[in-house]
């Protein structure tokens, strides 16, 4: 990978990850201490590569540390907390 930073675009409500010049993103919006997580996207160019677990990971992380509670309305990112339960604690519905 080019590009492993992964930032929070706060302004567009999502997490970005730039790779070989493609954008994959984790959208979510903010509401009641609450991070709804809405869509994942991965470039077709890019997939088979782990990118969107990697960006899973990390924004499930950055939600622990910012003690939000996560309400997972992407099915990779509900799919990702059923294969990593230590994520589960943090999942309201």
């Amino acid at each position: 990978m080019s590009d492993e930073t992964i930032r929070n675009n706060t302004e567009r409500g999502r997490y970005e990850l730039e790779v070989d010049g493609k954008l994959a993103v984790i959208e979510y919006r903010d509401a009641g201490g609450q991070r709804y997580f809405t869509h994942t996207e991965v470039p077709r160019a890019l997939e088979g590569r782990g990118i969107a677990s990697k960006m899973a990971k990390f924004v499930l992380d950055e939600a622990q540390a910012q003690n939000l509670s996560i309400v997972p309305l992407c099915p990779f990112v509900r799919g990702y907390i059923e294969k990593h339960p230590e994520y589960q604690p943090l999942v309201k519905f």
